[in-house]
């Protein structure tokens, strides 16, 4: 009988990956946020954050059970004055040393100090996303070092800078395998095999092929993209694992983004919410999980983390990572 338990529980099988919303429902809670953050001159915009995160998480499933995410409005509001505060401060102090030293070190210190708040952002956003995001009751985390990805992230800026943004594709790829590799479900470890030669490469053939197609290859462009996201990432727990995989084609993301550009284009922008609706679809239909983990095994092992700081950073910079 244990025997057969353990087969069980051992058994290779298919991850069922699926997304719920609705266009009408998402356009509805959009308006609602539009209407609210115009009429208070922006202060409402962290609510309209959290509530638009509540519903794309909560309308996604994992074999039949949704996640949640628990950020609160109030939380991202705390967030979104310290960025405001400290935006103001380092405009000040920038201002300051032009007027002091002359406007070519007040840009550079300006430049130097954006830099630098892009992997503090980051590591702040994955810590609080992570632990306001859950499955089946358990949290996720992120465990990342904050000085080891600012100490890392310098070093691949400087390589990148001497190569001429050569380097940049192996700084993309060394961004995501840290990250990456730093995130838990419970007592399960994230993993990504992203290589930065192999992104350069991809990126090279998907430029030059657009341009002597006349940008129809972009869609294919776009395909190889979105599977070499998806083909390295995987998660193990002891000797068991899940592989992921996309089964997205050139022809499955040109009916996408041209669905999506008319919908846009002909309904004069209020159809963004169901051409955002349509993506968050196409996303989870396209991509397969394999594996034998038991997520009825699963631990919790990741505490809750409130500071929203690196979220609203990263929403400040316009920076978005997968």
């Amino acid at each position: 009988m244990e025997k057969q338990i353990v087969e069980t529980a051992t058994k290779t099988q298919n991850y069922s990956l699926e997304f719920f919303g609705k266009g009408s429902e998402y356009f509805g809670i959009m308006i609602v946020n539009w209407l609210l953050t115009i009429i208070t001159l922006g202060l409402y915009y962290p609510w309209a954050r959290a509530k638009k995160l509540r519903y794309i998480y909560g309308q996604t499933a994992l074999n039949n059970e949704r996640f949640h995410f628990s950020g609160t409005g109030k939380e991202m509001f705390l967030g979104f004055l310290k960025v405001i505060l400290l935006y103001i401060v380092t405009v000040f102090v920038s201002a300051l040393i032009t007027f002091v030293v002359g406007p070519i070190v007040g840009g550079l210190f300006l430049y130097l100090v954006i830099l630098a708040a892009i992997p503090i952002a980051v590591h702040g956003s994955l810590r609080y996303k992570m632990s306001r995001t859950s499955y089946r009751s358990i949290r996720l985390g992120y465990r990342g070092n904050r000085n080891e990805l600012v100490k890392n992230f310098f070093k691949w800026i400087f390589f990148t800078i001497i190569t001429l943004g050569i380097y940049g594709s192996w700084l993309a790829m060394n961004l995501r395998r840290f990250t990456h590799r730093h995130i838990r479900y419970g007592d399960i470890e994230f993993s990504n095999d992203s290589d930065g030669f192999d992104w350069f490469l991809l990126n090279l053939k998907g430029y030059f092929l657009t341009i002597i197609t006349l940008g129809i290859y972009m869609f294919w462009w776009q395909r190889d993209i979105f599977n070499y996201y998806w083909n390295n990432l995987k998660m193990k727990k002891g000797e068991q694992n899940i592989t992921c995989s996309s089964i997205a084609t050139g022809g499955s993301f040109f009916e996408l983004l041209i669905g999506n550009l008319a919908i846009v284009v002909f309904t004069l922008g209020l159809g963004l919410p169901w051409a955002y609706i349509r993506t968050q679809k196409f996303v989870c239909d396209n991509v397969k999980m394999e594996g034998n983990i038991n997520f009825d095994k699963i631990q919790q092992t990741e505490e809750e983390y409130t500071d929203a700081l690196g979220e609203d950073a990263m929403d400040f910079l316009d920076i978005e990572v997968s």
